[in-house]
């Protein structure tokens, strides 16, 4: 039994990255699903957990921690090596700009809870939310084109994996999911086929999941 408890949702995005992190640095960990589509995340008992009703949480050594980005920053700091950031504070402020274009403005506005609303109280078509959802993957993907090309190797950043694969091949799955036109970035693409090629960032895709239940809508 791990001291890391991961709960989460086989095809979360934050609970993907999170996957992603834990497993470049090496950690094992217990996962606990949260079936979102059951509202499990509504129960007392979750949200005792994680007040805001979210996934990821991840409880450590006695104390639990939330959101994503936050608990992808404790593992860096706690387990530096193997490290998702560069060292020079210049390129590590690079690194998180990238991830903070899709955890900041892309994924947000395309998570669950916002395409409910969307299809629910605003009553939006199917075909209108695959709009929506396209344009700020859109957007995001065509500025992490350039980025790339900018400061790209093998990876996204360099030439091995970090900080921005935890961020960006969770988007990419879902850009799939709302049939995204992924041809205008070849650079992010190759950079999204390479990480898929290494099998710890293989082992945390959502379709390997213990809760993956081949639902794709």
């Amino acid at each position: 039994m791990s001291d890391i408890v991961l709960h989460g949702y086989w095809r979360s995005g934050t609970s993907y990255r999170t996957r992603i992190a834990l497993a470049l640095k090496g950690l094992d960990y217990d996962y606990r699903a949260v079936d979102l589509r059951a509202g499990e995340q509504h129960g007392e008992t979750y949200r005792a957990l994680q007040p805001q009703g979210l996934v990821p949480a991840m409880e450590v050594g006695g104390d639990v921690l939330v959101q994503s980005p936050a608990i992808i920053e404790y593992l860096e700091e706690r387990w530096p090596e193997p490290a998702l950031l560069p060292t020079g504070p210049v390129d590590r402020a690079a690194v998180r700009g990238m991830a903070a274009i899709i955890g900041c403005d892309v994924h947000p506005l395309g998570n669950l809870r916002i395409l409910k609303y969307l299809t629910g109280e605003l009553g939006q078509p199917p075909e209108s939310v695959r709009s929506w959802v396209n344009r700020w993957i859109g957007d995001g993907f065509a500025a992490l084109e350039t980025l790339i090309a900018k400061h790209g190797g093998a990876f996204a950043f360099g030439d091995r994996p970090g900080l921005v694969e935890c961020y960006l091949l969770p988007q990419v799955y879902s850009a799939a999911r709302f049939q995204t036109d992924l041809s205008p970035f070849p650079k992010l693409m190759a950079v999204a086929e390479r990480a898929l090629a290494d099998e710890r960032i293989a082992a945390a895709h959502p379709d390997r999941q213990p809760d993956a239940d081949g639902e794709t809508k």
